[in-house]
């Protein structure tokens, strides 16, 4: 399977090897005046990350974590100063170039999950999977169901799962495309610590082999990872 994995890009054509994101004094605008009396060493700072490192980024509640998930994706454009994916500002990135970030260089787990409910988990993994060329044949869905133990409601549709149960599919999907960079907004919040370990594992697992960058925003300190950086929002 290693030969189905593709472990670099060179974003939108140009010579880099490894994606970096580089936020520029980023601070959403709604939460300005409150963000700016605390320290962060993300809002309101010169900050680069660099694909490969392992990055947790502790978010206390009202500190906008959600928010910095959707602006990083393009969702939110109510904030002040510069985000850039390898040296390019994301407000210059054409629709083509952002079909491609988000099909090719960056996965995401959004904290609501946005998956499809009258779909079954195996349809929403499928969706995903197929967006361009396959990354994985369709044995992997089985494979990673079973090491993250929803193999039985693979046919199910996934209104009737529980909210762990559609974590763990969230994370599966997230997995099946190919990606730079792979992004969690408190993926684990409704895991006990045995299916948080078994989903930290396999994230690791397909981080590494990818060569690829990992962060993720939580309210509280964890050992699911060896972080290269912990930082505060």
């Amino acid at each position: 399977m290693q030969d189905l994995i593709v472990l670099f890009h060179c974003i939108f054509g140009n010579s880099h090897l490894f994606m970096t994101i580089e936020f520029d004094h980023i601070i959403p605008t709604p939460l300005k005046e409150r963000l700016l009396q605390k320290r962060s060493d993300v809002w309101h700072s010169p900050l680069t990350l660099q694909q490969g490192e392992f990055i947790k980024i502790k978010a206390p509640s009202g500190t906008g974590k959600t928010t910095l998930v959707h602006i990083l994706y393009k969702l939110r454009y109510d904030y002040e100063g510069v985000i850039r994916f390898n040296n390019k500002a994301a407000t210059d990135l054409t629709e083509d170039e952002l079909a491609e970030l988000r099909q090719q260089k960056i996965s995401i787990v959004f904290q609501d999950l946005r998956l499809f409910p009258n779909l079954t988990v195996r349809e929403n993994i499928e969706l995903k999977r197929v967006l361009q060329s396959p990354l994985y044949e369709t044995d992997m869905i089985d494979e990673m169901a079973a090491l993250l133990g929803v193999t039985h409601i693979l046919e199910q549709k996934t209104v009737l799962c529980s909210y762990g149960e559609q974590q763990r599919v969230a994370i599966i999907r997230a997995l099946m495309q190919p990606f730079e960079w792979l992004i969690m907004d408190e993926p684990f919040s409704h895991l006990d610590i045995v299916n948080t370990k078994k989903a930290a594992a396999l994230i690791e697992e397909e981080c590494k082999k990818r060569k690829a960058g990992f962060m993720v925003t939580d309210l509280d300190n964890d050992d699911n990872f060896s972080y290269t950086r912990q930082l505060i929002l």
